[in-house]
């Protein structure tokens, strides 16, 4: 009887898992990013209402109405999770559309929501927190805004002919140029106040590298009119000098007034910005691969991954980036969601523009900058590729070949080992198991900047967040006053200062949706020592505060950080007892960016906090927006707004937002280009008494060897040994193209 017991128990277990996992399955499409078919059913929809009165983007006018970009509207927590733990329907797919009205009186940006998905019938007004209004200045630069704005440069640049040419030695900026050729760079944020678009632009050769090739020409421009012809050029700055006009500048340069600055010659040959290998090297082979011996170990079906007990659906929003959902280790939901929200730079320097570049990514539409990854070196070459497409600033979809990798990769540490010394000159055994992890990885390249965004997973049960800075740094032209802002890193460039914050959402249901928020810390204690009465004891002992209210839950950037956060279900223990929970620890070096309330400080509010908790909400989606670049003064959003009424969070369904980054002073290595090593940051989230024991014991990839009765090894394997690999044989490929499909 008990063994029937026990089998009936076994397989009702079994049953469970399975449902869960096919529930699991089910849900995944609700978070998949738009297909092609739904965009372009969108788009149709849309532009075939006449009230609208839609025209393509590629429309040269400014005064247009068009649609700026659509994306996956995510459906509400409490619906997705119907059909996620009950196999009910799933909601229908919506798409979230930014439209700019540009011709009519007064210019404003409308966001819609539009279902259902793939055939649109239906659309509604999308508000925000506090119903604040879009302003029309807010919204990010265009490819035709761009042209207008070349067409500008191109003016300025006749005017100031003799200057460019004779500075750069021989250079010049006109559109369609194809050799000894300027480029610009815009600027952001447009202005000091809500309401304005005045970029400062400045001047670069346009060479391999352009980034760390400026030549000390840069002006500001007045370009909020939607008549480019109105615009106007309000300030110019040569050598360390400011001018009133580009006129100026030339009257006084013709004059003698103004110190002329010369550049050194151009040398194709010898150029400090190129990728191309210099000086003598000890490596000329090929560095080791990573192998699949018995091919994948994980499966992707659509946006749904599974792995070493994980699962979880991915995509890619167009304006902030990767995100997961549902993330679940042995079928119990870990988290919801964990999504990047934002990417700050803010710099320091002497020139106009380096003290005005304070860069908010998701301005850029970040999500879309995600572009080919390289096989052998942006992801393993046996790395699963998959395509993205995007709907920004285009009349179709665009596709972005191979800018998603997933794989699986040795860590090269063991996740767990032991050597027991049998104090004889032997051991008495030894086990080990090697660390294997699986990544997601997708990239965006901001301009300068290109960040490597990652999901890990490791085989017991901890997920690691990270990203990894590399790219060009954002330079300006060297100035003696620069150097309180960083260092010259060549002729007259100099590397600014900088501070890399990201900001990141982490919505936690563990054990279940109801959890509380405590921290960590340890305080001395002393006391008589029981075994020697006339002696005292020094020790630490655990101190941890529960966390009743959001405010509570905000830690201050200056402040000290507790040494653990910890969330769990006060309703759920583990076999010893202990409330189930899972911890973030930090990897990061980050701080604040500007004094609390200055200015652009009030768009990224999140950089208050390295940590800030709050309850669930769902018209609390993203803490920040893609109109806070080009107007942080009065953002549309503000993430000040999410605890400023200080909830309770006491069993309650929590988000934790997380802030990591460092600070970069650009030095002599940064040159050509900054390398990864030192500029990762990011953060884990850790079972804690979550499990019963390490979950990594279900590994059959673990290795036992004690000694045998004949004094040769006896060596305990769960998978085969595995000799003579290949590494592949696929060759090399990569196209590098983004095209509309």
């Amino acid at each position: 009887m008990r063994l029937l017991c026990l089998l009936l128990v076994a397989s009702l277990a079994g049953s469970k898992a399975s449902r869960t996992r096919e529930w699991a399955h089910h849900g995944a499409p609700m978070f998949a990013d738009l297909t092609v078919r739904e965009m372009k059913a969108v788009r149709e929809y849309l532009h075939a209402i006449p009230h609208l009165g839609l025209t393509d983007v590629d429309n040269m006018s400014l005064k247009k109405n068009s649609i700026l970009m659509m994306e996956l509207h995510v459906p509400k927590k409490h619906e997705a999770l119907r059909a996620l733990d009950r196999g009910h329907a799933k909601p229908p797919r919506q798409a979230r559309v930014i439209v700019q009205f540009g011709n009519q009186t007064r210019p404003n940006i409308t966001e819609f929501i539009v279902s259902p998905l793939p055939s649109p019938k239906s659309h509604e007004v999308k508000r925000f927190k506090g119903d604040r209004p879009i302003r029309f200045e807010s919204r990010p630069v265009t490819a035709v805004e761009s042209h207008h704005l070349g067409v500008m440069v191109e003016k300025i640049a006749i005017k100031a002919h003799k200057i460019l040419f004779e500075t750069t030695g021989g250079f010049m900026f006109k559109i369609n140029c194809s050799e000894h050729c300027l480029m610009f760079v815009d600027i952001a944020p447009r202005g000091l106040s809500s309401g304005e678009r005045r970029s400062w632009i400045m001047m670069v050769k346009y060479i391999e590298g352009h980034y760390i090739h400026p030549i000390g020409f840069e002006f500001l421009v007045n370009h909020k009119d939607l008549d480019p012809n109105l615009w106007m050029v309000e300030k110019v700055w040569y050598n360390s000098k400011y001018f009133d006009s580009v006129e100026e500048l030339v009257e006084k340069y013709e004059s003698g007034a103004v110190e002329k600055v010369t550049l050194p010659p151009h040398d194709d040959e010898d150029l400090y910005s190129t990728f191309t290998p210099r000086s003598p090297s000890s490596t000329n082979t090929q560095g080791p691969k990573v192998v699949e011996p018995q091919g994948h170990r994980y499966h992707i079906d659509g946006n749904f991954v599974e792995y070493a007990g994980w699962s979880f659906a991915y995509g890619v929003r167009s304006s902030a980036g990767l995100q997961v959902f549902d993330l679940r280790f042995n079928g119990e939901r870990i988290a919801y969601e964990v999504s990047l929200q934002e990417a700050i730079a803010f710099y320091s320097g002497h020139t106009p523009a380096a003290m005005q570049t304070k860069y908010i990514d998701a301005g850029w539409a970040m999500g879309t900058l995600a572009f080919e990854l390289a096989p052998g070196i942006d992801c393993p070459a046996i790395s699963t590729f998959v395509d993205l497409h995007h709907f920004y600033d285009s009349n179709k979809p665009v596709l972005y070949k191979n800018a998603l990798c997933v794989f699986e990769t040795t860590t090269a540490l063991p996740l767990r080992r032991h050597f027991d010394d049998n104090f004889r000159g032997g051991y008495t055994f030894y086990g080990g198991l090697d660390s294997t992890v699986l990544v997601l990885r997708t990239t965006s390249t901001v301009y300068n900047y290109d960040y490597i965004w990652d999901f890990i997973f490791y085989q017991n049960g901890v997920m690691e967040v990270k990203v990894s800075a590399t790219g060009y740094i954002h330079a300006t032209f060297f100035t003696p006053e620069g150097l309180q802002y960083g260092n010259k890193v060549y002729d007259y460039v100099l590397g600014n200062l900088h501070t890399h914050l990201i900001h990141y959402k982490v919505d936690l249901d563990v054990a279940g949706r109801e959890n509380s928020f405590q921290s960590m810390g340890l305080k001395f204690v002393n006391f008589t020592n029981p075994w020697s009465p006339k002696d005292t004891i020094v020790q630490s002992k655990l101190h941890w505060t529960e966390h009743k209210t959001e405010r509570s839950a905000a830690f201050r950037f200056g402040k000290k950080f507790p040494r653990y956060v910890l969330f769990s279900n006060p309703k759920q223990k583990n076999k010893w007892g202990h409330e189930k929970g899972y911890r973030i620890q930090m990897n990061s070096h980050a701080d604040s960016v500007l004094p609390r309330g200055w200015r652009e400080e009030n768009g990224i509010t999140w950089s208050r906090y390295p940590l800030a908790v709050t309850r669930h909400k769902d018209n609390e989606p993203t803490s920040s927006s893609i109109y806070n670049q080009n107007d942080p003064w009065k953002p549309v959003v503000n993430f000040e707004d999410f605890i400023r009424n200080n909830e309770n969070i006491v069993n309650q369904d929590l988000v934790a937002w997380v802030t990591v980054g460092f600070l970069h002073v650009p030095h002599s290595e940064d040159v050509p280009n900054t390398a990864t090593p030192g500029n990762a940051v990011g953060f884990f989230l850790r079972p804690f008494n979550f499990f019963d024991e390490d979950p990594s014991v279900a590994s059959r990839s673990t290795v036992i060897v004690r000694p045998g009765k004949d004094g040769r090894p006896d060596v305990q394997r769960w998978t085969p040994e595995v000799k003579d690999l290949c590494v592949t044989d696929q060759a090399f490929f990569f196209n590098g193209s983004h095209t509309e499909v």
